[in-house]
C-alpha cells in the first residue's frame, strides 16, 4: 500500500505536502505512511484517495 501511495502521489505531480494540504492531513503523516512507519486509518485513506482522485481499492492492487 505504501509503495502504491508514493507512486501515486509522485504520478499526479505531487509533494507530500501538497498531498497532505488536498486531503486535510499531516505532511508527516504522509511520509510515514509512505514509509510504513505508521498505518494509514480507513478515514485517512478515504482523505487521500478523494485527493488523488481515485478509487481507495488502487492502494491495495499489485503494480
Amino acid at each position: 500500500m505504501a509503495k502504491n501511495l508514493r507512486h501515486l502521489r509522485k504520478e499526479g505531480g505531487l509533494s507530500q505536502e501538497e498531498l497532505a494540504d488536498r486531503a486535510g492531513l499531516n505532511r508527516n503523516y504522509i511520509g510515514m505512511i509512505e514509509r510504513e512507519e505508521n498505518a494509514p486509518t480507513v478515514d485517512a485513506l478515504e482523505q487521500i484517495s478523494v485527493a488523488l482522485g481515485i478509487d481507495p481499492i488502487v492502494f491495495f492492487q499489485e503494480r
